[in-house]
C-alpha cells in the first residue's frame, strides 16, 4: 500500500480506510500459487461461508442488547452487568465526551487493566464516534507520553492510582484535555487481594469517575456511529524494529475477524468468554470483546492474569472459550490447585500471542483434556490470519519439529515470499505476507512505514515461515531472531521447541550470544518446573543427542522466570542484552 494512505493530518472526521486492494500476483506477473488457496479444504461447510459482519463493534453490541438485554454482558469477579445496564452505562460516557468537546475522529487513549470499566471506556468512546488508542498499563512514563503525542490523544480513561503515580504528569505536557478516572476496585465487592491489593483513592481533582459519570444516564449522541472504514483504534506496536507504530484496525477490520472467530468457533450464542489476553492487545479485542459481543455473550474478567484467580474463575464462571499465550498454559499447567474439572466447560481453547511448543500441546492434553488451537496473527492484521480449525489438529513437521500455526480463512490470501518479492514453492522458507479484510490499511501518520510494511496493500510480517501443499502455515522464526553460527543458520525456535520436550523445562528461550571463534553461539534461558534438580549441562547434553551440532546451545542459563511481556510473550531482546560471560 503506497504511503499516502496514511492518515498523516488529523481531522474532526473519523480517519477512513482505502479501498480493499486487487489480489495477490507473483512478481512476474502470472498468478499467485498461493491464490488457489489449497487450505479450503481444511474448513468445513460453516467456516468457509461467508459472513455479513455489522458495520462496528456498536452496532454488533446493540443487536446484541435487543437480543438478550438482561443476559449477563460483563462478570468481574462477584460483578454482573447486563447488556441492558452496559449499553445504558456506555451512553452515559460517550453523552459525557461529546459534552465535554470530544469530536468525532478525536484520539481516546484507554489505559486499563481487564475490567468492565475498560469495556464500558471503549464502547462510550466508540458511541461518541472517537477512535480508541488502547495502551499497555504496564507502560513506562515515557511510552506514553510517546503515545499520547503520536496519536494526539484528547481525552484519557486511566486507573486512578496511575493518574495520581505518574499519568497526571506524563499527561500535562500532552494534547490531553479530559480525563476519566476508574477504581478498579468498583463493579465487584470480592476484592481479591490476589490482584486487587489497593485501597480506594478520592477522585481526583482534575479528574471525573468514570463509574460516577458512566451513572448519569446521558444519552449517546446522535449520528456518530461509526462506519466499517472508519478507524476504531490506534494500536500501538513496536514492530520489527523502532519507535513504536500506531495500526489503524478499521471497525471492518474488527468485525470481520470477530465475526470468523463467532461463526467459525461453533460457541453456543450466549456463552461465556473468559479473558485471559488483555483487552488492550488485538487478540484480547478481537477473539474476546469482538466474538463475545458478536454471540450475545458473558465476558468474564479477573483483572491481570494470575493463575490462581484464573482457575477460580475457570470453576465459577464455566467458560466455553477462552484465548491466552503458551506461557499461560504454562503458568496454569504448573499450578499446585489446578485439576481436569477446571478445563471441562470449554468447547475451544486458543493460543497466540506467543509460539506453542508441540511438546506442551500433548502434555497439557494428557494432564488436563483439551487441545490447544494454535493461531497466528499481528496487530496489523488485527488478530489471528491463521488458525486451527476447531475439530482439527495442527500437524508437526517432521524435518524441524514445528507445529502449524493454522490455516487461512476463505477471504485471507497468505503468501511465502523470497528476499526478492518472489513467491517460493510450498514447503520452501521465506517471509510470510498476509492480504484479506483483517489487514489494517496503514500506520497512523507514518506515510514511509506503511509504503514499506504494506507494497500492494499486502502486510509483509516479518516472520519466515513456510506453508506446505495442505494450506497448514508454520511459522519458522522473526528475520532479526535468526543466528548465524559459523555460517549457518539456527532459528531459536527449533532449538526452544526440543528444549520445551523435556519434562522439568517450564519456560525456554534461546538467542544468539557473540562468540569469537563462530560469529554466534546458541544460548538458551529456561526457567523449570517446581523441585526439579535438573541442572544446565543437563540440558545441554539432552539437546546435543537431538540436534545437529550447530545447532545446540553450547550455553544453558537456568533462571527463576523468564522476562515477558504482559501479553505473555518472552521478550528475547532482554535476554540479548543480559551481560554475558566473554568468549
Amino acid at each position: 500500500m503506497g504511503g499516502d494512505t496514511a492518515v498523516t493530518d488529523p481531522s474532526p472526521e473519523t480517519p477512513h480506510a482505502p479501498e480493499a486492494p486487487p489480489g495477490p500476483e507473483t512478481a512476474d506477473g502470472t498468478g499467485s500459487l498461493y491464490a488457489a488457496k489449497p487450505w479450503l479444504a481444511r474448513l468445513n461447510a460453516a467456516q468457509r461461508r461467508p459472513v455479513s459482519p455489522a458495520p462496528s463493534l456498536v452496532h454488533a453490541f446493540r443487536a446484541a442488547v435487543s437480543r438478550a438485554p438482561e443476559h449477563t454482558a460483563l462478570a468481574y469477579f462477584d460483578g454482573r452487568l447486563s447488556y441492558r445496564e452496559t449499553d445504558a452505562l456506555s451512553d452515559s460516557v460517550a453523552g459525557y465526551l461529546a459534552a465535554r468537546g470530544v469530536a468525532r475522529g478525536d484520539r481516546v487513549a484507554i489505559i486499563l487493566q481487564n475490567t468492565p470499566h475498560f469495556v464500558i471506556a471503549l464502547l462510550g468512546a466508540w458511541k461518541a464516534g472517537a477512535t480508541v488508542v488502547p495502551v499497555n498499563p504496564m507502560y513506562k512514563s515515557a511510552e506514553v507520553s510517546h503515545v499520547l503525542a503520536d496519536a494526539g490523544v484528547t481525552a484519557l480513561v486511566c486507573a486512578d492510582r496511575a493518574w495520581e503515580a505518574y499519568l497526571r504528569a506524563t499527561a500535562a505536557d500532552s494534547p490531553v484535555r479530559v480525563v476519566l478516572t476508574a477504581c478498579q476496585l468498583d463493579l465487584q465487592t470480592r476484592g481479591d487481594t490476589r490482584v486487587l491489593d489497593f485501597e480506594r483513592l478520592p477522585v481526583a481533582a482534575d479528574a471525573d469517575d468514570l463509574v460516577a459519570v458512566a451513572r448519569q444516564g446521558l444519552p449517546a449522541p446522535a449520528d456518530r456511529e461509526p462506519g466499517p472504514s472508519d478507524v476504531a483504534l490506534i494500536s500501538y506496536t513496536s514492530g520489527t524494529s523502532g519507535t513504536p507504530k500506531g495500526a489503524m484496525n478499521t471497525h471492518g477490520n474488527i468485525t470481520y475477524n470477530a465475526e470468523r472467530q463467532r461463526s467459525g468457533a461453533g460457541i453456543p450464542e450466549g456463552a461465556c468468554y473468559f479473558a485471559m489476553a488483555p483487552l488492550f492487545h488485538i487478540t484480547g479485542m478481537v477473539a474476546q470483546i469482538g466474538a463475545c459481543v458478536t454471540n450475545a455473550g458473558t465476558l468474564a474478567l479477573a483483572y491481570r492474569f494470575e493463575a490462581g484467580v484464573v482457575l477460580d474463575a475457570f470453576a465459577e464462571h464455566r467458560p466455553a472459550y477462552t484465548v491466552g499465550p503458551s506461557t499461560a498454559f504454562m503458568a496454569l499447567a504448573a499450578h499446585p490447585s489446578v485439576t481436569r474439572a477446571h478445563f471441562d466447560s470449554f468447547k475451544l481453547i486458543s493460543s497466540g500471542g506467543a509460539p506453542l511448543p508441540p511438546a506442551l500441546v500433548e502434555k497439557f492434553r494428557a494432564a488436563f483434556g483439551p487441545y490447544l488451537h494454535n493461531g497466528y496473527g499481528l496487530t496489523e492484521c488485527t488478530a489471528p490470519c491463521a488458525s486451527v480449525p476447531p475439530g482439527q489438529e495442527a500437524p508437526v513437521d517432521p524435518a524441524s519439529g514445528t507445529l502449524a500455526v493454522g490455516v487461512p480463512g476463505p477471504e485471507t490470501v497468505v503468501r511465502i515470499l523470497d528476499e526478492a518479492g518472489r513467491e517460493v514453492p510450498f514447503g520452501e522458507h521465506g517471509e510470510i505476507v498476509v492480504a484479506g479484510p483483517q489487514v489494517v490499511p496503514g500506520y497512523w501518520q507514518r506515510p514511509d512505514a506503511t509504503a514499506e510494511a504494506f507494497p500492494g496493500g499486502e502486510l509483509r510480517t516479518g516472520d519466515i515461515g513456510f506453508m506446505d501443499p495442505a494450506g497448514w502455515l508454520y511459522v519458522v522464526d522473526r528475520k532479526k531472531d535468526m543466528i548465524n553460527a559459523s555460517g549457518f543458520k539456527v532459528w531459536p525456535r527449533e532449538v526452544e521447541d526440543v528444549l520445551y520436550s523435556h519434562p522439568d523445562v517450564r519456560e525456554a528461550a534461546v538467542v544468539g550470544v557473540p562468540d569469537s571463534y563462530r560469529g554466534e553461539s546458541v544460548k538458551a534461558y529456561v526457567s523449570l518446573r517446581p523441585g526439579s534438580d535438573t541442572r544446565a549441562e543437563d540440558l545441554t547434553g539432552y539437546c546435543e543427542e537431538r540436534l545437529a551440532a550447530y545447532k545446540y546451545p553450547r550455553e544453558v542459563e537456568i533462571l527463576a522466570e523468564l522476562p515477558k511481556t504482559t501479553s505473555g510473550k518472552i521478550l528475547r531482546r532482554e535476554l540479548r542484552s543480559r551481560p554475558q560471560d566473554s568468549q
